[in-house]
Parts: structure tokens; sequence; C-alpha cells
């Protein structure tokens, strides 16, 4: 199954670096190449969900449960993969709802944030992926100047969780009675 992991994360890893590069172009650009990137983007943001989907569902076979829970460096490689996930799930609902608004304004830069942070998130999985099967990569230096051991458990306090969950429902009922104002 080990094989099967490592072979199944090149295709989300793909289709998020495409979409992060797909929505760049798509916010930062003008012309054909723009127009192509913001019609293309949708699709390939759900090629890439549901290859990281196949992809963790093959991790949970590479792994016994008591090392998942046990061990800081799986742990950690889960949280960013379910990070990484949240992110790019966003982005399609963003360009679903929002259509070719979704590229300019401070919907594009949103696009542009999400995008970039979904990218450092999905390098960082791959990242602590490579440690796991014994193959460190150079951008293992980053997180470790940035103040991250990597063979730690990452963890939030309960409060700052609380805070995130907070400004998400703040953020989405600010949405929703921004699109009943536009729409009424």
């Amino acid at each position: 199954m080990t094989g099967m992991h490592h072979m199944l994360a090149h295709f989300p890893v793909a289709f998020w670096a495409l979409a992060s590069l797909m929505i760049l172009v798509g916010v930062l650009a003008r012309g054909r190449l723009a127009e192509l990137c913001q019609a293309a983007l949708l699709p390939v943001l759900i090629l890439g969900a549901l290859g990281a989907l196949a992809t963790m569902l093959s991790g949970y076979g590479v792994w016994s449960f008591q090392a998942l829970v046990h061990s800081p460096l799986t742990r950690n490689h889960l949280l960013m993969a379910f990070w990484s996930l949240a992110v790019y799930l966003m982005l399609p609902v963003l360009v679903w709802v929002g259509g070719r608004d979704a590229f300019s304004g401070l919907r594009g830069l949103a696009l542009v944030v999400l995008g970039l942070l979904g990218a450092w998130l999905f390098a960082l999985t791959g990242t602590l992926g490579g440690h796991l099967a014994g193959a460190p990569t150079f951008f293992s230096a980053l997180p470790r100047l940035l103040g991250w051991e990597l063979y730690t458990t990452f963890y939030a306090p309960i409060w700052v969780i609380g805070v995130m969950v907070l400004l998400a429902l703040a953020g989405a009922v600010l949405g929703f009675r921004r699109m009943k104002r536009e729409r009424g």
C-alpha cells in the first residue's frame, strides 16, 4: 500500500500546483491565457480534490492507527494534508459561486492568497511524507528556519481554534449578506 500512496500523492500535488499557477495567471494577467485559466480552473481543482481524497484513503492503509496517533511526524503529515484539502475545497466553492467575478478585486486577492497558502501547505505535507519515507528534502530546512521542528507535534491551542471558527462563521455570514444584497 505504501507504493500506492506514493504514486497517488503525485496527482493532487500536480493538480494543485497547476491550480495555484492558474489562479495567479487568471487574477494577475489579461488576455486569452487569463481567460483560459479562469475557465479551466474549476475542473482542475475538483480533480485535485478527488486525487487528494484517494491519496488520503490510501495513506490510512500505510500506517496503523497506533502509528497515526503516537507519532508526532505522522500527526503533522496528516494535519497538513487535511489543511491542504480544506484550502483546496474552499477554492472551487469560491470560483463556482463567484464565476468570472471571482478573479477580480478583493475576490481575486482572496483566490491568490488561498492558492499560495494551499501551495505552502501541500509542500509541507509532501515534505513530511518524505521524512516518513526516509527521504527528507532541502525544503525541510525552511520550516526549521521558521521555528518548527518537524519531529514534534504541531498543535493549536483551543482558543486559537475557537477564533478560527468564529472568523470562518463571520466570513460566511458577511458573504451571504453581500450575495443577498447584490441579488435583491
